[in-house]
């Protein structure tokens, strides 16, 4: 643990960050959802079942809200190579703790993970530890309940506009639970009592050489 603290440190000049990692499919086929009416009437709402689909790969951040998403045709090793770039170019400074789930192509061979990213695996079923989840949910909540799109193009623009409007305190509010709070800030104090022990280490080294 002190060895891979001290790397990230020499690695790293700006952030540690602690994000997590999760694609959704969004599409032409749809699912009827609840919706207000008038007292006894029973509403009709349009369904289409075409199945053309586009992923989007999106890593947040509970502590800050921040976020990075990407729109992507098909869910294999080169579209999440490819969103793995996009994410290290986009905080090239920071270490990123990626937490996702075991996908195959999460893991496959040809995955190749920038140097200021660290993959890290949830346990076997278990979405509910995935905080990104729930911003799935939000997404089709505020761009996708109840209607139906002509073309999947239509289908894309909605989803960049919901996801552009998206600001990180509301991420923040649905992502941010206690114990990824309490986990990464532990690691935080971890490391600052590592650094701290290495400093009084090298003082008395060079004091005994005096």
């Amino acid at each position: 643990m002190k060895e891979k603290w001290r790397v990230i440190h020499k690695e790293c000049t700006g952030k540690v960050r602690l994000m997590f990692g999760d694609e959704a499919g969004f599409g032409r086929i749809n699912k009827p959802k609840y919706c207000w009416c008038e007292k006894g009437v029973r509403p009709n709402v349009p369904c289409h079942h075409i199945r053309e689909y586009r992923y989007v790969y999106g890593a947040v951040e509970p502590r800050t809200g921040e976020s990075h998403f990407l729109v992507m045709p098909q869910c294999n090793t080169v579209c999440m190579n490819v969103f793995l770039r996009e994410l290290s170019t986009a905080y090239p400074s920071d270490y990123i703790l990626l937490v996702v789930d075991g996908a195959s192509w999460h893991k496959a061979k040809g995955l190749e993970v920038p140097a200021n990213i660290e993959l890290l695996y949830l346990p076997p079923y278990t979405p509910e530890m995935n905080p990104i989840e729930q911003i799935w949910k939000e997404i089709r909540k505020l761009g996708f309940r109840n209607e139906i799109f002509k073309t999947l193009d239509k289908v894309i623009e909605r989803l960049c506009e919901v996801i552009r409007d998206l600001p990180p305190d509301v991420i923040k509010s649905i992502t941010a639970r206690d114990w990824i709070c309490n986990v990464f800030n532990w690691g935080l104090v971890l490391y600052s009592s590592n650094l701290k022990a290495s400093k009084q280490s090298i003082v008395e080294r060079v004091k005994e050489r005096e």
